[in-house]
């Protein structure tokens, strides 16, 4: 009788699909934690934004290195390393009794973080053939999205029957237990298990992959000389920046402006986490068909239009509700498909590069959207122009994907 065995590119998946549900339920769940942190250590706007930005710092300074030490040593050894500092940052942010040592404890979170996103994507890819990349990507991503919906829907529940320091202890608990799990299941690359990458058969190895020279040497150079590297790097730059504008301050917008209580602009963050599962259940495999490029164009297009909807809803609470949703399920389509990228321009032995040196452009963005919302916010005192000013950019990055080309081309 035949036996089915399960391909090794499925538990590689399910492993990382769980470090992007602890990694973005600490990160999303930030702007879910967040109004109570200002409440209860007497912050500002501009301060919320600043401990978030102490976090993308750590992140965007390590990012291109761990890009680069993952093509070196493999994502298992980082992942699992990278993820102490993540959750030792977060079980410390649950101590925190100021401005300054958040900044600092959070910090640290970005660290572990930066480890959470890059080598994960690439072992993932390196598993699964690239036509069957969109599918993998889609399932991995409903991680994040699931994260930040638990988070919007497990935290009014920890404020009332502790406070909001217990929401930092649970996250840093889950993020240190992850360690171990790493450890003993992820493999870096199908061929030192000698298996091919999930979706080849016997004559598929290598279908769909830009080719070239595999010598390390030169890596950075190959990648800097290419014009679509910095097309599609500014692209995430303004993509990043408007989707992060509206992300973080959501929750304290709908509970400061709107005038909902905690839990009901709470159950934003759980809005946009099941929109995202939504939204990378169908559209990742979709771009299977239509290119990621064309995908990503539509994707930033209707984010665009979401965020309008967002203030256009003022006080119509179902209005605000649907246009989160659709912000929500776009959000979680378009981090994967910018690191999918890095799969259909470059060559896979420097995948891990290019999608590392890509983060300093998310990163960077998502620092200037927290300062830019906090200080317009401050100055204005209501966050409407700084939503708008998202629309824009998120605008702006269609027009530079138009400019990139498909991959053949």
């Amino acid at each position: 009788m035949a036996v089915l065995r399960l391909h090794w590119a499925w538990v590689i998946l399910g492993v990382c699909f769980l470090d992007l549900f602890v990694n973005y339920s600490i990160r999303l769940g930030f702007g879910v934690i967040l109004p109570e942190m200002i409440r209860d250590l007497g912050l500002n706007r501009t301060q919320g934004g600043s401990i978030f930005n102490a976090y993308l710092a750590a992140y965007l300074c390590m990012t291109p290195f761990v890009g680069n030490l993952t093509d070196r040593y493999g994502a298992r050894r980082i992942i699992a390393g990278f993820g102490t500092f993540l959750g030792a940052g977060a079980l410390l942010m649950g101590t925190a009794d100021g401005f300054a040592r958040a900044c600092v404890y959070y910090a640290i979170v970005g660290v572990g973080a930066s480890a959470m996103w890059t080598p994960v994507l690439v072992v993932v890819q390196r598993w699964f053939a690239p036509r069957r990349r969109g599918l993998a990507l889609g399932i991995l991503s409903t991680g994040y999205g699931l994260g930040f919906a638990a988070m919007g829907w497990v935290f009014p529940h920890l404020v009332h029957l502790a406070s909001w320091r217990a929401s930092w202890y649970l996250l840093g608990s889950a993020a240190l237990a992850m360690v171990f799990l790493n450890g003993a299941l992820l493999r870096s690359r199908p061929e030192d298990q000698g298996l091919l990458p999930w979706g080849n058969g016997p004559q598929g190895a290598g279908e769909g992959e830009v080719e070239g020279p595999s010598s390390g040497h030169g890596r950075i150079r190959e990648v800097m000389s290419s014009p679509r590297f910095w097309l599609i790097g500014a692209s995430y730059f303004l993509a990043a920046c408007a989707l992060y504008l509206v992300t973080t301050f959501m929750v304290d917008y709908a509970k400061g402006e709107v005038g909902l209580d905690l839990k009901g602009a709470s159950f934003l963050a759980t809005i946009h986490g099941l929109s995202q599962v939504l939204g990378v259940l169908t559209i990742p495999p979709l771009s299977d068909r239509l290119g990621r490029r064309r995908t990503l164009m539509g994707s930033n297009f209707l984010t665009s239009i979401g965020i309008v909807g967002m203030v256009l809803s003022g006080n119509w609470t179902w209005g605000l509700y649907c246009s989160v949703a659709v912000v929500g399920m776009l959000y979680g389509v378009t981090w994967p498909l910018y690191g999918a990228c890095g799969g259909d321009y470059f060559r896979k032995e420097v995948m891990g590069t290019v999608i590392g040196a890509w983060t300093p452009f998310y990163g960077t963005g998502a620092i200037l959207a927290h300062f830019l919302a906090g200080t317009i916010r401050d100055l204005t005192g209501s966050f409407h122009w700084a939503f708008l000013l998202g629309s824009g950019l998120a605008l702006g990055a269609c027009v530079l994907l138009w400019r990139v080309g498909e991959p053949q081309d």
